[in-house]
């Protein structure tokens, strides 16, 4: 009944909403959450850092050499969670999770990114935040980088409508840009129209970490096209969505940044303000784009009923050279950076504010995962999930209100397609190497008598450094058999 509900492709009154809900309560008996009467339906603020690592905030790095003080006030007024992963150590199956509740592997797409040609990921029978909560009318908007591909077919065609996109998957608007800041082509798209054609072209750029340029894959290019405007428009266009609100209706904004991935483009005013090089300077920028949001809220009246989620969609791609320059860790004590199967690939920063819901000051060091939003947020707007909606999501908000365990296990999946499974302290890792951009990415086939793969007691060995693979050949076999059992059966929730 729900379901047929959600689909529904017109906007209901909030009274409807309200109406709709609370009879269908009445005639089935079932007790869902305190928000399931519409009337009180929270607005719901969903930013996503790109490449943000988990030390680089100072409400989890004292030594942080970065200032966040807006981020910061988010943990002060908020919770903080300490064991909160990305379903991938890299950009494009994470988003998917996020917004799907399932894993990305699931999909045709099995490792890797997207890139700026890739058509639309998302299946169009697939529910998303965006069509849960439009379902149940809210205005919905998504603003920054989407990377998830647009339109069909073999590659997209960007004089074509760019459909599907995320108007197709609940969303009422869009403006940003169609993948990461370093891939072509670089434009920007209102909805499902290029704003200006890219009739032009930049050459590839060498990748300059300590002069801070970044990597800048060649090809098309608006002429008006500035890289360094990206993260200016996208919290324009996320600020100017929240002031055009009512309190007549509840909004979704997910505000995916485009920073501070490569290339690290700072604008004038925030160089020098970090002890991190450009990229801290990038991230200082990240951080003032939180507060314009969060000034936003505040100025129209919302804050008190709203949710607002701050996370990133991986580790910071951060290498040990950079560590030793500037005696800054972006990824904390945690191995590993962007895109590894370690924990420096994946464990994020998670942030939520919610006042009057969630204690602010609040550490939750419970087992997470970034596609669990989707169940989170179908509890907190009352509404119960079908078998195959959010098969990889758990709902989060016993964890956030009660500190209750609602996860014991989680896959991970790195950049170069390397599984990995943890249940509780022991996590499993299928290979050796790192899976990702740290060298050796994979190593060959052991010899006889050396291990297969890597295992790691999370309790005594957070920073992975000692492989116990040949030692607990029982775990190894029981988690194997788990991860097994979750591909299988299509589900892990």
């Amino acid at each position: 009944m729900f379901k047929k509900f959600r689909s529904m492709n017109y906007k209901m009154t909030q009274r409807n909403v309200s109406l709709f809900v609370l009879s269908f309560l009445f005639l089935s008996g079932w007790c869902l959450s305190v928000y399931a009467d519409a009337t009180s339906l929270p607005n719901i603020v969903l930013i996503l850092a790109d490449d943000m690592g988990i030390g680089d905030a100072g409400c989890y790095n004292p030594k942080s050499k970065i200032p966040t003080p807006n981020i910061d006030r988010l943990a002060r007024e908020g919770l903080r969670m300490t064991d909160m992963h990305s379903p991938s150590a890299v950009c494009t199956p994470t988003r998917y999770g996020l917004l799907t509740g399932q894993y990305c592997w699931r999909t045709r797409l099995k490792e890797s990114v997207l890139f700026g040609y890739g058509t639309a990921l998302i299946e169009s029978d697939r529910p998303t935040l965006a069509s849960l909560l439009s379902g149940i009318g809210y205005q919905t908007g998504v603003f920054g980088k989407w990377h998830l591909g647009l339109g069909k077919g073999a590659k997209t065609d960007y004089s074509q409508p760019l459909s599907p996109g995320p108007l197709s998957v609940g969303f009422d608007r869009f403006y940003g840009i169609p993948a990461s800041l370093d891939m072509a082509p670089y434009v920007f798209v209102e909805d499902t129209r290029v704003v200006e054609a890219a009739t032009e072209e930049i050459p590839t750029s060498n990748y300059i970490r300590f002069g801070g340029k970044g990597y800048i894959v060649g090809g098309k290019i608006a002429p008006n096209f500035r890289h360094a405007d990206v993260l200016p428009v996208t919290t324009d266009k996320t600020v100017d969505f929240i002031n055009a609100q009512t309190s007549a209706q509840p909004f979704f904004v997910y505000v995916p940044f485009s920073a501070p991935h490569t290339p690290w483009v700072p604008t004038e005013q925030y160089a020098g303000k970090s002890g991190a090089g450009t990229y801290g300077d990038f991230t200082v920028m990240v951080d003032d784009c939180v507060g314009r949001i969060l000034e936003a809220l505040d100025q129209k009246k919302f804050a008190d009923n709203t949710l607002v989620v701050f996370t990133s969609d991986n580790g910071g791609h951060w290498l040990t050279q950079d560590i030793e320059q500037f005696t800054h860790r972006s990824n904390l004590q945690y191995r590993g950076q962007k895109a590894d199967i370690h924990e420096g690939g994946h464990r994020v920063p998670f942030l939520v504010r919610w006042p009057g819901q969630i204690e602010a000051g609040a550490v939750r060091d419970q087992l997470g995962c970034l596609t669990d939003m989707f169940a989170t947020v179908a509890s907190v707007t009352g509404q119960p999930l079908a078998w195959n909606e959010g098969e990889d999501s758990f709902n989060l908000l016993p964890v956030w209100q009660q500190n209750k365990k609602v996860r014991n296990s989680i896959v991970h999946h790195s950049g170069r397609g390397m599984f990995s499974i943890r249940r509780g302290d022991w996590k499993l890792i299928l290979g050796l190497g790192t899976g990702g951009f740290t060298e050796p990415w994979w190593e060959i086939a052991p010899k006889e008598g050396e291990p297969a793969g890597q295992l790691y007691h999370l309790g005594q060995d957070i920073s992975e450094e000692k492989n116990i693979y040949l030692e607990h050949p029982e775990v190894v076999t029981s988690l194997s058999g788990l991860l097994d059992d979750f591909m299988q059966t299509g589900r892990s929730r």
